[in-house]
């Protein structure tokens, strides 16, 4: 039966017992399935076939409204109660259930296909001393897995041997972090020895004890026991679920996590139901309309309970069971309730949902937000929070792969006092150099990467003329790295590079004529200039975080010994021969005009070394590279020692390209009022690098704060003196709001106020001080000193940390907030943010099937929030304040018939027009209202994004703009109830033949609503379209067509009981005074409207009263002007190769990373559609230096 249950989705009531350890034995399904670990299946969808139906029903009638009407319908199936046929509600409420299942329906059937794709995927696993074929979903815990090249890991798995030397692996981890480049995995000596063997594979019966299953993706703690000896397992052992295998032909894996248990999945969070603020703000008007209908149908039975007390006796002859007052007012009671139930009706539920529909249909057709380059288009993969994204005030933004490419270009250099790589015209003036600036020719050099790309020609010439300094400085880029070389055919070399930064270094060098071609553990071989170079490695001073640099000693085949040396400038100048005092402070300038571009620089420098030193040196090295005890001191000492006295010969400086328009992106969004705040696993050095990039980081702002303390009174004091310093007459004690919202104000909620700043400020802060200011007691800290702050910036946190700082504004803040990632780390962000966005394209699509929305680039999130964000905002702010408005006033003209009726529930309309108002006269011109509606176009969108900040004061709809709708509607029901009945009082026919009846004065009243209300929906609109005319009069006409149709002697007589309005429209529509009674309503309804709008526009007009003022002004678009990046001047620079990690330089001089067996393997950057690739005729324009207007989207 459990297993019955399982299979149908349900749960059967086990409570699940917490894991402490995993203990696992390879090749031993039996003893591995007793502990009943989770299988490798994953399963993300929410129904299946049996439970679909009962499960969405109860979800649906979860919604108040929903449960409403289905109690209404109830209620109307009571013969006593309905004085409405029945038809009226289910209709509707059939429509609303049925169109919601269908979507819920269609969503949950991608989740499954998603899943099905996925587990079905094939596998090599070892069964029975065989390797065979399995889908993922079979694999389990224990099996040992092979994988093949460029293939997705299948589970987390413990590597057990590979194809390459030293049994390394190569793993692509853009699924987990967003990156491209590779990470070099490593598995254990003794089981290393397996090789590919399956006979050896197969007797392996290693035990492991690990941790339970996580969400740390840095981090893994277990031991492998084999044949008595036990040995420790870490994080450089492990594969990831969701990596690909590269550069690697095989290898093979024990499965340690299988599917839900996986880290990948793990990081997935929880899925929450998002719902949108005015979702929220309409579940608490709906509470309170439906009081309010409990408070009109109270009165209207009270009234009838007097009125049969006195009156009704006189009747109590003609009736059979006589007089029963009280039991009538209850009846008459219920009775309202049916009759006054369009104060909340089902069609806006349906209008909502086919509005935000359509919205989203916007965002998927949107050109502008196509990317052409890999063919993908934006995507709204929800359909319930596009007004949300009217409403952002935080925006949660990753780093790598979000805002950058990843992807990292030699830009300019200087070399030995002179800096290469701007273009300047024959006046001496910078010129703008893109796509269509001329690129240098490296045809000279037959082994020059075809996809480098370099604009400045003077450089290749003073290299080809032999300048020894130009030479020096290219001989260092080739020979100083821990790069390994591969050569597929002759003259194809490919770099496999650790860190991005080497691999740009590298090429600028080959391409300039000093190619590295080879390498062994004891010699580098380089081609100079055509020539055929060997240089031998003696030895290679690795780079960590706290040298920042590193070097190598070579002897070249003229038995010269020199030191070449790169690293972080401030580093390498604290090094330098005092000789080098004049070269420095040019270079220094030069460093700073490079850094004010926001490029990654790095200083060059080198020295000769005495041989008979070297000697001396080697030795005492060989020492400290064997002790056992502080071998780290010992060696850093050594390095210490010998990078001294270096010469300097320039500086590189290597752009890590950020996406195109990512700082006019972040410009506009800040101009909305917009706080962006980026949260990365990158170091320090490089965030800051981006934030000043795209001009989140500013040399003009008042101080950028440090926060990177160790200890939790640490961390507090800097955020205590960081807030101090920007708020000196600030309270110490934060000012914290206490209130109560949601349902019956059972939510409790605290709001940290907002506190003015003086000036603009920036915080960075580190994973380890920001893991302290987390904590309970100091979060409300960190948040006052973050919101204070323009920008903020989070370094090296983890995707729970991501999760908690989301967590910690929506907690503290009441406001919107968005999250935008490309990678695993960033889902657990993506599901805690109001709105998720990913980002999709080769970083990997694990963000993007989290996310609400997607596209390829960062910079389309400025017209996903100023335009359809806005938009959607607005049009749906507008439909409610229209909705609420027309059935109300519709509602209330009800109740003031209930006085004139005796409170007997008689409607005052008749019973097809309140069929149909909702459904059909009213229904496709709030829908064009809803979805066409602009204040002002996409263009002055961007012009103005000062636009977008009513939404996130909920400006256009809140409480108290329900209640001057509300308002609104009473008076207008007063109008169109009491004016159409004054003119029909004892009032006859023109000929004197007829008097005014009821049927007569039910068509005037239901003629002059519909009429008003059509009027005050061409007052909302702003934008007139086709559709809008059309539906508008077309809506009028089928409304007079069908009450001639209606009240027709054809209807009457086909169904006598259900068409009772026999010639009513004939007979009065012929009356010219019915027509000025049409018209004098009309205009009391819509005269304090217009004065109201007249005098708010010309006494307090709103930020969109004036730029509507202005595009009247302006009807021709001013053309459109260019932007020149600006430069800036900074005493800041950025350190050195930010993503290189240490221990590589050990590696290279190991021999055990060279091949046993020569293999072809795919190229570590094969990309052919690069615009680095891409070659276009030369293009100058002169830069002027005086500011150019901003550039408009």
């Amino acid at each position: 039966m459990g297993s019955l249950l399982s299979r149908l989705g349900l749960e059967c009531g086990r409570k699940a017992v917490k894991e402490e350890e995993r203990h696992l034995r390879a090749n031993d399904r039996e003893l591995n399935l007793s502990y009943k670990y989770s299988d490798n299946a994953i399963k993300t969808s929410k129904y299946n076939i049996f439970t679909f139906l009962p499960l969405n029903l109860f979800e649906q009638f979860q919604r108040l409204a929903n449960a409403y009407f289905l109690f209404l319908l109830c209620l109307q199936s009571i013969p006593e109660v309905s004085s409405l046929p029945w038809y009226t509600t289910v209709v509707p409420l059939v429509l609303v259930l049925s169109m919601t299942m269908a979507k819920d329906g269609s969503d949950d059937m991608n989740r499954h296909r998603c899943d099905k794709q996925v587990n079905n995927r094939q596998v090599e696993v070892l069964v029975e001393g065989e390797l065979q074929s399995e889908k993922w979903m079979d694999v389990q815990v224990g099996d040992i897995v092979k994988l093949e090249n460029n293939q997705f890991v299948t589970a987390d798995l413990l590597l057990l041997s590979s194809s390459e030397p030293l049994n390394l692996v190569y793993i692509e981890t853009a699924e987990l972090d967003g990156e491209t480049n590779l990470k070099v995995k490593q598995a254990l000596t003794v089981t290393g020895k397996l090789e590919d063997s399956v006979e050896k594979l197969a007797n392996f019966n290693g035990e492991v004890r690990c941790e339970p299953p996580n969400n740390r993706l840095d981090k893994f703690t277990g031991t492998l026991t084999l044949k008595g000896e036990t040995y420790s397992l870490d994080n450089e052992r492990i594969l990831l679920r969701g990596c690909t295998l590269r550069n690697t032909q095989w290898c093979f894996g024990l499965v340690i996590f299988g599917g839900p248990d996986t880290k990948l999945m793990q990081n997935c969070g929880r899925t929450t139901f998002k719902r949108t603020s005015i979702d929220r703000l309409m579940n608490v008007l709906v509470l309170s309309i439906f009081g309010f209908l409990m408070i009109m149908c109270l009165i209207l039975a009270i009234g009838n309970g007097i009125w049969e007390y006195q009156e009704g006796s006189k009747f109590a002859a003609f009736l059979p069971k006589g007089v029963n007052a009280p039991f009538s007012a209850f009846l008459t009671f219920w009775s309202y309730v049916i009759i006054l139930n369009t104060v909340v009706p089902i069609s806006l539920y349906v209008s909502v949902e086919i509005i935000r529909l359509g919205n989203s249909f916007y965002i998927n057709w949107d050109r502008k937000m196509y990317y052409p380059k890999n063919d993908t288009p934006a995507e709204a993969r929800t359909t319930t929070l596009n007004e949300e994204l009217g409403q952002i005030k935080y925006i949660f933004s990753d780093k790598t792969g979000t805002l950058t490419q990843n992807v990292m270009t030699f830009n300019k250099c200087s070399i030995n006092g002179k800096a290469y790589g701007e273009l300047l015209d024959f006046s001496g003036q910078r010129v703008e150099i893109n796509e269509k600036t001329e690129k240098v020719d490296f045809s000279w050099n037959n082994l020059a990467d075809p996809k480098f790309c370099f604009h400045d020609n003077s450089l290749v010439e003073v290299v080809r003329e032999g300048n020894p300094e130009v030479q020096a400085f290219f001989r260092l880029l080739s020979l100083c790295h821990t790069v390994m070389p591969e050569e597929k055919k002759e003259g194809e070399l490919y770099y496999q590079a650790q860190s991005p930064d080497e691999g740009a270094l590298v090429t600028a060098a080959r391409n300039f004529g000093f190619v590295f071609r080879s390498r062994t553990p004891e010699s580098i071989t380089v081609v100079e200039m055509g020539e055929l170079v060997t240089y031998e490695l003696l030895a290679v001073l690795d780079f960590n975080n706290v040298r920042k640099r590193m070097s190598v000693i070579v002897r070249s085949p003229e038995g010269k010994l020199t030191l070449y040396c790169k690293g972080a400038d401030t580093i390498i100048f604290e090094r330098l021969n005092p000789s080098c005092s004049n070269l420095t402070e040019v270079t220094t300038l030069h460093l700073n005009e490079f850094a004010g571009e926001g490029l990654r620089t790095l200083a060059l420098a080198y020295k000769d070394i005495d041989p008979e030193y070297m000697e001396d040196w080697k030795l005492r090295h060989h020492v400290a590279n064997t002790a056992m005890d502080e071998r780290e001191e010992k060696l850093d000492a050594l390095y210490e020692e010998i990078e001294k006295g270096l010469l300097l010969l320039g500086s590189t400086a290597v752009e890590d390209k950020l996406q195109d328009g990512v700082p006019q992106t972040i410009e506009q969004l800040s101009k909305a009022d917009i706080k962006i705040w980026v949260l990365t696993g990158d170091k320090q050095e490089t965030a800051e690098n981006i934030g000043y990039s795209c001009n989140m980081l500013r040399e003009e702002m008042n101080e950028v704060f440090i926060v990177s303390a160790n200890t939790s009174e640490e961390v507090r004091k800097e955020l205590q003196t960081a807030r101090r310093k920007m708020t000196p007459d600030g309270t110490e004690e934060p000012t914290v709001k206490k209130s109560r919202s949601g349902l019956f104000c059972l939510q409790k909620t605290e709001t940290v106020a907002d506190e003015p700043v003086n000036g603009e400020y920036a915080m960075v802060i580190n994973g380890h001080s920001l893991a302290f200011a987390l904590e309970k007691d100091m979060e409300i800290e960190l948040l006052r000193t973050a919101c204070m702050c323009q920008t903020v910036i989070c370094c090296r946190v983890t995707p729970l940390q991501k999760a908690q700082v989301v967590e910690l504004v929506k907690k503290y803040k009441q406001a919107v907030t968005l999250a935008i990632g490309d990678g695993a780390n960033d889902v657990s962000m993506i599901k805690a943010a109001h709105i998720g966005v990913g980002i999709s394209g080769q970083e990997g699509m694990q963000a993007v099937l989290s996310s609400d929305y997607s596209f390829a680039q960062f910079r389309y999130l400025q017209r996903l929030l100023l335009v359809h964000g806005r938009w959607s905002y607005l049009r749906m702010c507008k439909f409610l304040r229209y909705f609420f408005y027309k059935n109300f006033t519709f509602t209330f003209v009800h109740f003031w018939y209930g006085f004139f009726c005796g409170f007997s529930a008689q409607t005052v309309f008749d019973e097809w027009f309140i069929t149909l108002f909702n459904l059909v006269y009213t229904a496709l011109p709030v829908l064009s209202l809803s979805l066409f509606d602009q204040d002002v176009n996409d263009w002055w969108s961007f012009q103005y994004p000062q636009l977008y900040t009513p939404g996130q004061l909920n400006q256009y709809f809140s409480k108290r703009a329900f209640v001057y709708t509300v308002l609104h509607s009473g008076y207008s029901s007063l109008v169109l109830f009491f004016i159409p009945w004054a003119a029909m009082y004892d009032t006859v026919r023109d000929d004197g033949k007829e008097i005014v009846d009821y049927q007569s004065f039910a068509l005037l009243a239901q003629t002059c609503l519909l009429i008003a209300v059509s009027i005050q929906l061409g007052l909302d609109t702003h934008y007139w379209t086709a559709m809008n005319q059309f539906f508008l009069w077309g809506s009028l006409s089928v409304y007079f067509a069908v009450i001639f149709t209606m009240y027709s002697n054809g209807m009457f007589l086909t169904l006598t009981s259900s068409f009772p309005f026999i010639g009513t429209a004939r007979n009065s529509l012929n009356q010219p005074n019915v027509w000025l009674t049409m018209l004098l309503t009309s205009v009391l309804c819509v005269l304090p409207v217009v004065a109201y709008r007249f005098l708010r526009i010309l006494l307090w007009p709103t930020i969109n009263d004036k730029v509507r003022y202005k595009v009247r002004q302006d009807k021709v678009l001013p053309p459109t002007p260019r932007r020149v990046q600006a430069r800036r001047t900074s005493t800041r620079r950025s350190g050195y190769a930010f993503s290189h990690a240490q221990g590589y330089g050990d590696l290279v001089t190991s021999g055990k990373f060279l091949r046993r067996t020569p293999k072809s393997r795919p190229a570590l950057f094969s990309q052919t559609d690069s615009p680095l690739a891409q070659t276009q005729p030369q293009f100058y324009r002169t830069i002027s230096e005086r500011e150019e207007p901003p550039l408009s989207p």
